[in-house]
């Protein structure tokens, strides 16, 4: 008699001989998923496909990495931006100079010595409307020097001086600057989109591989069903040969397909855990302890519902939401902003500039007599305050207005880019439409695949009946002759075959589903 291997020792008795008539939805965890963990003596993680998705979406390595895309692109739309944010600046200065006298209005023989104190602060920024600028600086000081005939000593000074510009033509729709927050807000969207396409793409391995692991699992339970009714037909044989009413050659060709099933339960088994794995890798974190110990037992069964898909509807949906033409999309919009602003360059350099200030003079103010040498009369003293409300009270205006004009002779580069940029814009628009005729031909392809494998589901279950009621007939030939061993084994294949090409015509089907649905949203083949 033959030994088997101790691969299925386990199972020998607690593996039922049934025949897969259908496949349904159900909470029940599979026979041999409780017979493999009760082997490996491992933690059992219990998984619908709705929890195996949610899983993935927030421990994946892949998102995680492409959730910092919209973060990157934000952070760069913030830094374009940055551009016309308002910047202060402030100096403090003192100051000290000696020089020798030169005129006798100086009133010393000797040399002149000066000190100053001084502090100055500006605001500038660049405005986000017409590519106005504008500078307002705002300065105090303080000043003695030692000459008797300064009008004012200590001086004390303050001014204030507002400047604008204001771009006529080159500049004034579009600049470097706005083009460049035009530009980073196109690709914070581009990386909002390709984040969701990353989660649809992420969703659709996620349930291929959960069908998968259904699909290794029942093909294993077919694997050892036809092990079993090997088994029977063995022991059968063997019973026969022991009455003397069958050849003992019977029994070798019995023990031969025993190990033929054995190998292909084993292959099945080795397909169990490598789609356990691909599973694992998708939804786990990597740092999880018992990361290549946790047994995954899917709760569902495969479903098997007809479903009516609307193909032209699919078609419409997918050029209107389809991820891959949303990003190409924006990034026609991106060219068309490098064009407008290359347009824009070329136009002649035609600024509005305008110059205002205002300043206060105090301190102590010295009152001479008219004669030569002046005599000193009086002082009086002018603080701070007047100073300071001089300067913006209008005091001492002054006024510039002005236009400053630049105009390039001959071809400049930014003519050349422009031309670039329009051959850039035509092939991208040729490449928009090849890809909204490539969605339209991948949509109809999978709707003509849902349409297929509904009909392969049809035909393989009959297919499957008649295997089945072909083995019952050769079954109950054999039991009486009129059957031989062979005849019998064959039988036995095929409805092993019948059973796995059922099997996978039902998983080919649900995948086209997921696939039809997905393929509207993103690029998921």
């Amino acid at each position: 008699m033959m030994t088997r291997s101790p691969l299925f020792s386990l199972r020998r008795g607690v593996v039922a001989v049934t025949v897969l008539a259908h496949f349904g939805l159900g909470a029940a965890t599979p026979a041999y998923a409780q017979q493999a963990v009760t082997a490996s003596q491992g933690p059992v993680l219990t998984l619908s496909m709705s929890d195996a998705e949610a899983m993935a979406l927030e421990s994946n390595l892949g998102l995680k990495a492409d959730r910092l895309g919209p973060a990157i692109a934000a952070e760069n739309l913030a830094s374009a931006r940055s551009a016309f944010t308002p910047a202060l600046s402030t100096s403090f200065s003192r100051s000290s100079s000696e020089r020798a006298s030169v005129s006798i209005f100086e009133g010393t023989s000797t040399s002149l010595n000066t000190t100053g104190l001084s502090v100055s602060s500006t605001v500038s920024q660049q405005l986000p409307w017409y590519g106005s600028a504008f500078q307002l600086r705002w300065n105090v000081g303080r000043s003695e020097t030692s000459d008797p005939f300064a009008r004012y000593n200590p001086t004390l000074n303050s001014g204030l001086q507002l400047g604008i510009s204001q771009p006529l033509l080159q500049g004034f729709k579009v600049d470097f600057s706005r083009a460049q927050v035009k530009t980073a807000e196109r690709n914070r969207s581009i990386a909002d989109i390709e984040l969701d396409q990353a989660v649809v793409i992420k969703r659709v391995q996620v349930q291929s591989a959960y069908l998968n692991l259904i699909g290794a699992i029942e093909r294993l339970k077919v694997a050892e069903q036809n092990l079993e009714l090997a088994n029977e037909s063995l022991r059968n044989n063997q019973a026969r040969v022991e009455v003397g009413t069958m050849a003992p050659i019977d029994v070798i060709e019995a023990e031969a397909e025993v190990a033929s099933n054995e190998e292909s339960a084993i292959v099945a088994e080795s397909a169990v855990a490598t789609a356990e794995d691909a599973l694992r890798a998708l939804i786990f974190e990597p740092t999880r302890a018992d990361y290549w110990d946790v047994k995954i037992v899917p709760s569902d069964t495969i479903q098997m519902e007809a479903t009516t898909v609307d193909v032209s509807a699919a078609i419409a949906a997918a050029l209107a939401n389809r991820t891959d033409l949303a990003v190409a999309r924006r990034r026609l919009e991106i060219t068309d902003i490098n064009m407008n602003l290359l347009r824009n360059q070329n136009l002649p350099i035609v600024d509005l500039q305008l110059n205002y200030s205002a300043s206060g003079t105090g301190g102590t103010q010295n009152q001479f007599s008219s004669g030569f040498p002046p005599v000193l009369l009086s002082s009086t003293e002018r603080g701070f305050g007047s100073v300071f409300s001089d300067a913006f009270r209008n005091t001492n205006p002054a006024w510039t207005v002005g236009l400053a004009m630049s105009y390039p002779l001959g071809k400049s580069s930014t003519e050349a880019a422009l031309a670039t940029r329009r051959l850039e814009k035509q092939r991208a628009e040729i490449n928009l439409r090849d890809g909204e005729l490539q969605v339209t031909t991948a949509v109809r392809d999978v709707g003509r695949q849902v349409s297929t494998n509904i009909k392969r589901v049809e035909v393989t279950g009959v297919a499957k009946q008649r295997a089945e009621r072909q083995l019952d007939a050769e079954q109950k030939r054999f039991e009486v002759g009129l059957s031989t061993t062979f005849q019998l084994q064959s039988r036995q294949r095929d409805l092993a075959r019948a059973r796995i090409n059922e099997l996978q015509a039902i998983i080919d089907y649900r995948r086209s589903l997921i696939t039809f649905e997905a393929i509207q949203k993103a690029p998921v083949r």
